[in-house]
Order: C-alpha cells, then structure tokens, then sequence
C-alpha cells in the first residue's frame, strides 16, 4: 500500500511506524485548551453531557498513554511539518497541507 502510487493517510503513528519513509509527513497539533474547547463542543452537540473539566482530563490521559505506551508511541517524526491548527480554520488547514504537497511533489 503506497508504494506505486500516492497515498493520504491519518493516524497517530503514521509518520513514524507505518509509512516512516513517506514524502510528506505532517504533524497536526493544537494548544490543549483550544483541543479542550473544540471536543466539549462536539459532545455538546451530540447531546452527551460532560463537564470542560472531565473533557480536559481525558485528553490529557489520552495524550500521555498515547505518548508513553511501549509500541509505537506517539512522536513527531524528526522530518514531519507541524500544522498547528489552532487558530486555523479547516480551510486554512487544507489550503496550508496542498501547499506543502504540491512543493514536494514539483520539487
């Protein structure tokens, strides 16, 4: 898979596991808080009820077992663009990852 032709892939060990080799490599981030805002807002619309508190403490727990398990723990790879898309709009996002991908596939 990926080898012959391009590939988009999502995923938290990507980068660094399954495709170390890709030509392109982006890491998306955001400031926590910012993460924290937009998950209890989207639980909010499902109609599922929990406090900006418990929203909080999940995704640091997550982010710490994610960042601490023994196989293929969750890390920048060294040659990966980092999109922090914190004050970013999906459109801004998608616009900035083309941009990236265009210069590797004309350069």
């Amino acid at each position: 898979m990926g080898k012959k032709k391009g590939i988009v892939m999502d995923g938290r060990d990507i980068g660094t596991t399954v495709f170390p080799n890709a030509a392109l490599k982006i890491f998306v981030t955001a400031d926590i808080a910012v993460r924290v805002e937009r998950r209890f807002k989207e639980m909010a619309e499902k109609g599922m009820g929990t406090s900006i508190e418990e929203v909080q403490n999940n995704l640091e727990m997550r982010d710490y077992i994610d960042s601490n398990r023994e196989f293929s723990p969750l890390r920048k790879a060294e040659d990966a663009r980092i999109l922090d898309n914190s004050l970013l709009t999906k459109e801004e996002q998608l616009e900035l990852a083309l941009q990236w991908a265009n210069e590797k596939i004309n350069n």
